[in-house]
């Protein structure tokens, strides 16, 4: 095995807290504030070990569909979450929101703190947290591709210099390595529309454990596996 690695970027679906907060005779709205929690110590510990960029899926295209109490729930925590990054010390940390804040689902003075955590914190050298808010995979690919087609009609663009650079140029996490591990809490098996083009090569783990109940030294663990994985990329 070669030298132990801490990875460049780590990915993790956030499952679970419904699941987690029924188990524990807690309502919903009470598992997402557990989840929140544990978002803001896993962030803290990846920082401190040097992990250049995590990604969380916090809230999909999809979650829209839930309950009117749930969603007003999860929006504000988000609020709060912004607000306690807007006032507070980010310990040097860059924040990142990636998805479309000009759906207009989307709380109009929530994106509006969104932006404004996003230009407080652009210049900070510590990890980056890429929060996937309002976000979908397809849409997001959906979204470069008509990027593309618009700089190819307007003579920008010529169609056989489009590429895979040109392609990650135009998604979200552009400038960002692919995510080199992705973790997936609740013991569910699938991917959910969560970063399709750039998780192609990424080594996955799978935890039967709910999100609140996720720790460090899971992240710890988790690392130590992707230390015993053999990444070929097809070689």
């Amino acid at each position: 095995m070669d030298e132990y690695k801490i990875p460049e970027h780590i990915a993790i679906i956030m499952d679970g807290n419904r699941r987690w907060a029924k188990e524990n005779g807690l309502s919903t709205p009470q598992g997402h504030k557990k989840g929140a929690e544990t978002l803001e110590t896993i962030t803290k510990h990846c920082n401190k070990l040097g992990v250049k960029y995590l990604t969380v899926y916090a809230f999909s295209t999809e979650n829209w569909q839930r309950t009117r109490e749930e969603v007003g729930a999860l929006m504000f925590l988000f609020d709060k979450f912004v607000e306690k990054y807007l006032v507070a010390a980010t310990e040097n940390m860059k924040l990142r929101i990636i998805g479309d804040l000009d759906d207009e689902t989307v709380p109009k003075s929530l994106a509006k703190k969104m932006r404004k955590l996003m230009e407080q914190t652009k210049d900070n050298t510590g990890l980056e947290l890429n929060v996937a808010f309002n976000y979908g995979g397809k849409k997001e690919i959906l979204k470069a591709t008509k990027e593309i087609a618009e700089e190819v009609k307007n003579g920008t663009l010529d169609i056989n210099d489009i590429n895979e650079d040109v392609m990650a140029n135009h998604l979200y996490t552009k400038g960002e390595p692919d995510p080199d591990l992705v973790i997936r809490t609740s013991g569910e098996i699938r991917t959910s529309n969560f970063l399709p083009w750039q998780i192609t090569y990424s080594e996955f783990i799978f935890l039967d454990k709910y999100w609140p109940d996720f720790s460090c030294e899971d992240v710890d663990n988790c690392i130590a596996e992707y230390n015993n994985r053999n990444r070929r990329k097809g070689k």
